[in-house]
């Protein structure tokens, strides 16, 4: 038996998670999923060994765990490669940055991803309130305590589904795997693990702010776009004899002025670039804060 190999599988996963360190906390989380899933399975299928004799076993196939940490970093370098779209080109001058921002695709991305909140936030916080307030109701009752498993399991669910969300709208690596959960604990520690697990108050914490977030997201999602696309349409409009109805200053159409029909395209432009600069803003923040709040602490 090799004696570089840890001899319990806790002392693997602690070993892979100091191998992990440094990289992606998400990565490290499903690294760490499959590693104890997949240690797990060959002890419950070789009912005759021990922890250590598993993992000797194993070891040949799966790694030990620096290898394993290595193979993760590889392959997700190599799939990040292959996934993400191409880089805009980089512009040094102060113009080609801002409008640059046309042909960024995380900037689309961050803006449907804005426009979407809305309706994701309100079922979040939803789920989260309603399912709370059941718990706390039925706490008395029998049915009150399998109930809260499955309300805590759900929203565990729904993180995840969230997070594929977050990765594919916002470009943030997002866990693609649970938390692992040892079937072969007692309920009641699994249960307890589940309420001692900082991820799922994480989670909770973020499906609440959802809300709010979803509404201001959507509101200045809509009321760029509407604003500049407004301005941009001005000769339009104008030309079709809705000038009365495009802009009113002080009880005075603008577009009576001749000068106003260039210049609110112009700055309907400008605000669209704008627009598309907040949402790739929004984007960012917002994939860091889920990050923070979605992915297991354990996984650090």
């Amino acid at each position: 038996m090799n004696a570089d190999l840890p001899t319990t599988i806790p002392a693997y996963l602690e070993r892979l998670r100091h191998a992990l360190a440094g990289c992606d906390p998400a990565l490290a989380q499903d690294a760490l999923y499959d590693a104890e899933d997949y240690l797990r399975s060959e002890l419950a299928a070789n009912p005759g060994k021990s922890e250590a004799e598993v993992i000797a076993a194993v070891a040949g196939s799966y790694g030990a765990p620096d290898e394993v940490a290595d193979i993760y970093r590889d392959t997700e370098a190599r799939v990040q490669t292959a996934l993400r779209p191409p880089a805009p080109p980089v512009r040094k001058s102060l113009a080609g940055r801002f409008f640059g921002v046309l042909v960024d695709p995380h900037a689309y991305g961050a803006l449907f991803y804005m426009l979407l909140a809305v309706a994701t936030g309100t079922f979040y916080f939803t789920w989260v309130t309603t399912g709370a307030s059941l718990s706390l109701g039925l706490a008395i009752l029998i049915i009150g305590i399998p109930f809260v498993i499955l309300f805590i399991g759900a929203t565990r669910v729904l993180a995840l589904v969230e997070g594929r969300i977050v990765e594919v709208m916002l470009g943030e690596r997002m866990p693609r795997r649970p938390l692992y959960v040892d079937t072969s604990l007692p309920v009641l520690q699994r249960i307890g693990a589940m309420f001692t697990d900082p991820r799922t108050w994480g989670t909770m914490l973020y499906f609440l702010l959802m809300l709010p977030l979803g509404i201001a997201y959507f509101t200045l999602a809509v009321v760029g776009l509407a604003m500049s696309l407004a301005f941009i349409a001005t000769p339009v409009l104008v030309a079709l004899g809705y000038a009365d109805h495009v802009v009113v200053w002080h009880d005075a159409s603008l577009v009576d002025e001749r000068w106003a029909v260039v210049l609110l395209p112009v700055l309907g432009a400008l605000l669209l670039f704008a627009t598309l600069h907040a949402a790739r803003l929004v984007g960012r923040l917002h994939g860091k804060l889920a990050k923070v709040l979605l992915v297991s602490g354990r996984a650090y």
